[in-house]
């Protein structure tokens, strides 16, 4: 879906290592939470607090997911999905796009 309808979306942006990452909070209409985001190139380890799913909307994510020693790549429209309480990785070498759904 490239539109959402009928959401909230949080003014204040969430900020992440120097600005590096930058995302917003959106509250949809069943009162589900998702986060759409921004991730300048780098490397950057993030941690959960609830179940997510990662959807790569534009660019591109090599992820070092939990318990792993390899990275992963995901390319854009790709997805992955987390646990709670768990750290992971991501590291991109171009501006990219996400969407976290929280599960």
């Amino acid at each position: 879906m490239s539109m959402l309808q009928q959401v909230s979306v949080a003014k204040k942006a969430n900020v992440y290592f120097n600005g590096k990452v930058i995302s917003r909070s959106v509250v949809l209409a069943d009162g589900s939470k998702q986060t759409f985001g921004v991730v300048l190139p780098g490397e950057y380890e993030f941690s959960t607090a609830q179940g997510e799913i990662m959807q790569v909307i534009s660019g591109k994510f090599d992820v070092l997911l939990p318990g792993k020693t390899e990275w992963v790549a995901y390319a854009e429209a790709s997805q992955f999905e987390l646990a709670p309480n768990v750290s992971f990785s991501i590291r991109t070498d171009q501006i990219s796009e996400y969407c976290c759904q929280y599960i």
